[in-house]
């Protein structure tokens, strides 16, 4: 099976599947009737057996918790890891109000994550059409989220698979920024096919995200900082309080739009050492 072909159809699937629109049913208001949430996806492929999958399991990273892919599936060989962008309308949507998620936000994050798995059992019926066997970690009845400690984790992350599978670094705001940006979703599949891995383009966890503090500007409960990144507390008490305001729906996204990462890799200034700076400057000037 080769690649390319498989990013063709996975692009062709997105663009033409009826769930990744959002429809008159589920609408929150006339005006999301018919809205696409995802653009075109990335893909990004890791060994199976890649070191970084055991470094997983340190407790400054993860934890013993998560699972390596040749424990979701013995015979894995490969994982395909996905970026599912946001559209433009999905982003300019939630930039309108500060506080709270807009409309076109709480379908991205609810029905978009409905899309996703479905993209995945898409890739997963193309792999297994072609004799291979295959697992979704997040559709296997052994996957957990937050149902018992460590909390705020589960036994496996999307977004470090993605670090593997090389789209993209980790942010400020605890974000994963690809070349298409930081707003979207992400999905994975591990696989019995060898398939070509990607050459990692950067040696850093975070080195995308230049540290400009506009996600910790635009968090409606001040989670982020620069000293801790995003502490998941207040950030799920939020998002719990936007559960019951929008309920059956929930989200936020203030940190993955209005910044300079929201839609590709920023140029990698730091808003933080030019503070620094700029107050040593003064400080000099007013001792002159």
């Amino acid at each position: 099976m080769q690649r390319k072909w498989m990013e063709d159809v996975c692009d062709t699937y997105t663009w033409k599947s009826p769930n990744n629109y959002v429809g008159s049913e589920k609408a929150l208001s006339t005006s999301m009737i018919g809205l696409r949430i995802f653009d075109s996806p990335l893909l990004g492929v890791a060994d199976a057996r890649d070191p970084l999958f055991e470094k997983m399991k340190e407790a400054s990273v993860i934890g013993q918790h998560v699972l390596a892919p040749t424990e979701w599936l013995p015979q894995a060989k490969s994982v395909i890891s996905f970026f599912l962008p946001f559209t433009k309308e999905v982003r300019d949507g939630n930039k309108k109000i500060a506080d709270w998620p807009s409309q076109e936000w709480l379908h991205a994050r609810i029905e978009g994550q409905v899309f996703v798995l479905e993209l995945c059992r898409y890739l997963d019926s193309i792999l297994l059409e072609a004799g291979h066997t295959n697992l979704i970690p997040a559709t296997d009845p052994r996957f957990t989220m937050n149902d018992k400690p460590p909390t705020f984790t589960s036994n496996w992350s999307e977004r470090h698979v993605a670090f593997v599978a090389g789209l993209g670094t980790f942010s400020l705001s605890k974000g994963f920024i690809t070349k298409k940006g930081v707003a979207g979703r992400f999905g994975s599949v591990v696989t019995s096919l060898a398939l070509t891995t990607d050459v990692r383009k950067y040696t850093e966890i975070d080195e995308y995200c230049n540290h400009c503090g506009t996600c910790l500007e635009n968090c409606p409960v001040n989670a982020i900082s620069y000293e801790q990144g995003k502490r998941h507390e207040p950030c799920g008490a939020y998002l719990d309080k936007t559960a019951v305001k929008f309920s059956p729906r929930y989200g936020c996204g203030k940190c993955q739009v209005n910044v300079p990462c929201e839609h590709g890799i920023p140029v990698r200034t730091n808003k933080l050492m030019q503070t620094i700076r700029q107050s040593a400057i003064n400080f000099v000037e007013k001792d002159r």
